[in-house]
């Protein structure tokens, strides 16, 4: 745990689901936090739980807005810079999901607003407080590379994430950029995703946590990865 003690994350969409698995994780051995989502109470709940364990800072608030990411930069600052940036926040969008024809296209730019403009606007923002090997984790989907019906607006958003992960990866290789996919899990987008469905057989996110742990603390070059892979190739 000491080792990390100097070690500060900035994690977005922070309040339930992967990001407050990995908030958890990360409380639990030493990181100073910075999180956000867009639910004020549920995040002060949070908040108030990881500050038993380690320093947090609590900014509520949307990624897309322009204000709320210059709030998150000023407090990576005060931190004294940043080790590591998680763009975990994202949306849905209409649920059920419709297909390509039906899509509303305003719908669909807000969709991309939150899950391709806005992780770039933010690594945009906090660049001066990257340190130095500093690693920036983008969360993605197996959505992005398979073509599943009814899943174009939430995927193609996030194929555009992931290539724009490949660019920064080779624009900055004093970066370690990572696209992950997390795999299906048990969460409340999830739920959303497949309204009329039963998905207690889905992992809880806690089981891709280990995962990004390893992107977040080891050696690996910067790249796409499926988050429970590693735990696998790992274990073997």
């Amino acid at each position: 745990m000491t080792e990390n003690l100097s070690r500060t994350a900035l994690i977005t969409g922070a309040s339930r689901g992967l990001g407050l698995a990995l908030a958890r994780r990360l409380a639990g051995e030493g990181w100073t936090l910075i999180i956000d989502a867009r639910g004020e109470r549920d995040l002060e709940a949070v908040r108030a739980e990881l500050a038993e364990q380690t320093r947090v800072v609590a900014t509520p608030g949307d990624v897309r807005n322009e204000e709320h990411r210059r709030d998150l930069a000023d407090a990576a600052r005060d931190a004294g810079g940043l080790d590591a940036l998680v763009n975990n926040a994202s949306v849905l969008g209409p649920s059920p999901q419709p297909e390509l024809l039906d899509y509303p296209l305003d719908v669909l730019e807000e969709v991309y607003r939150a899950n391709t403009i806005a992780p770039l606007a933010l690594i945009q923002a906090v660049r001066q407080e990257l340190k130095p090997g500093a690693r920036i984790l983008n969360v993605t989907s197996d959505a992005a590379v398979e073509p599943y019906e009814g899943w174009g607006g939430y995927g193609s958003s996030k194929a555009a994430l992931e290539q724009l992960s490949n660019i920064l990866a080779a624009e900055n290789p004093d970066l370690r950029v990572y696209w992950t996919d997390p795999g299906d899990m048990r969460t409340r987008m999830q739920q959303e995703a497949f309204p009329d469905e039963d998905i207690s057989d889905r992992p809880l996110p806690e089981e891709s946590v280990p995962g990004l742990i390893e992107l977040l603390t080891g050696d690996l070059s910067s790249g796409r990865y499926e988050a429970r892979a590693l735990i696998h190739a790992n274990e073997g």
